[in-house]
């Protein structure tokens, strides 16, 4: 069996055609991924380690946030690359295509459509993306792990690992914030006003910084006077108090040490908390499509499961309230409710589900 998977752009999307890789490989299916030229995809996956047999990269172009002209011009380059993704799924023998969104799905899914293989999507957030609405009349199944109405309810495919490093909280020894790969200035300024306060109450900081704005964060604790820890082990040995650091990959391992989280409100990076238990206050990015990252988060406030505060009140609350809020949190009820929502085998879930379509 050979299945196609695309998309990706940035890193959500790719987490998930990563855990959707892995799970074919290990089920022993031949695997094509397609993605794009413009984002971080080939950074992901053009390497030894990608969990994929074969990968493409072509030149699609985002639709979403550009004028008029521009969605028109994106469209049309998007459509003449599907040509190419078309040949490709046809050299490969592919038997089924999966979307799991981002701007770099474009050209693999509407190759798809073109050539009559079986479409199926994975939608990450819970406000449905603009290219993945154009698509679900398409898509024999489309999976997701938000409610939606006429979809296929799957957990959200996740690195085991953020299982395996799970745990629950009761004590608040550590605070992790987390940025992404990029960074987010507003959670490294809320870091740094936020340091003083946490370090009167012995509260230890991991924080990612982002390459961005790694070096200028860096300087503002030792400004502070902050005696930072050289490295992870460093910070491990217990005599340093926080860890600043521009961008790692073990983040199940970061989630695990930390037993409160101030992150964006990403679909993975939700999930991931969610699956390892760790109880975290939400400043979703306010220039995401259609406020998704809001909407992500609010899946959970819903459920009294975490905090969330947008950029602008964030920028305007009384930082010694913030601090009293947080060490308040009720850590144990929260982190042992996450751990009861998560469910493992997303990516298992969907691999079969397209299998069992093939199949009859």
């Amino acid at each position: 069996m050979n299945i196609a998977i695309t998309g990706g752009g940035t890193g959500g999307h790719l987490a998930i055609a990563r855990a959707l890789g892995e799970e074919c490989k290990k089920q022993g299916i031949t695997t094509l991924y397609i993605g794009g030229t413009r984002g971080q995809d080939k950074q992901w996956f053009d390497n030894e380690s990608t969990p994929f047999t074969h990968t493409a990269f072509l030149d699609s172009m985002p639709v979403v946030n550009q004028s008029f002209f521009g969605k028109w011009s994106a469209l049309a380059k998007n459509i003449t690359e599907s040509l190419s993704a078309k040949k490709l799924l046809k050299e490969h023998n592919i038997n089924a295509c999966i979307s799991v969104g981002g701007f770099s799905a474009a050209t693999g899914s509407f190759g798809a459509i073109f050539s009559r293989i079986p479409f199926f999507i994975h939608e990450q957030n819970a406000c449905m993306g603009s290219l993945n609405k154009l698509l679900k009349p398409f898509a024999k199944s489309f999976f997701s792990s938000f409610e939606y109405p006429n979809v296929t309810f799957t957990p959200y495919p996740i690195n085991s690992d953020f299982f395996i490093k799970q745990r629950e909280r009761d004590t608040l020894k550590t605070i992790a914030f987390f940025g992404g790969s990029q960074g987010a200035k507003a959670i490294n300024e809320l870091a740094l006003n936020l340091a003083p306060l946490l370090k009167e109450k012995n509260i230890k900081i991991l924080h990612q910084a982002g390459k961005i704005d790694y070096e200028n964060t860096y300087k503002a604790y030792v400004e502070k006077g902050f005696n930072l820890a050289d490295s992870m082990q460093d910070f491990k040995s217990g005599e340093k108090d926080i860890f600043v650091f521009d961008f790692r990959r073990d983040m199940a391992e970061l989630m695990n040490m930390a037993d409160f989280c101030i992150s964006r409100a990403g679909a993975s990076s939700l999930w991931e908390l969610v699956s390892n238990g760790l109880p975290t206050l939400f400043i979703p990015y306010p220039y995401a499509a259609k406020n998704h990252q809001y909407f992500n988060a609010k899946s959970l406030i819903d459920k009294d499961l975490a905090l969330l505060y947008t950029q602008d009140e964030i920028s305007r609350i009384d930082i010694n309230d913030l601090a009293q809020k947080i060490t308040q949190i009720n850590l144990s009820t929260i982190s042992k409710s996450l751990i009861t929502m998560a469910q493992q085998n997303g990516a298992e879930c969907i691999i079969n589900h397209i299998r069992q379509y093939l199949k009859n």
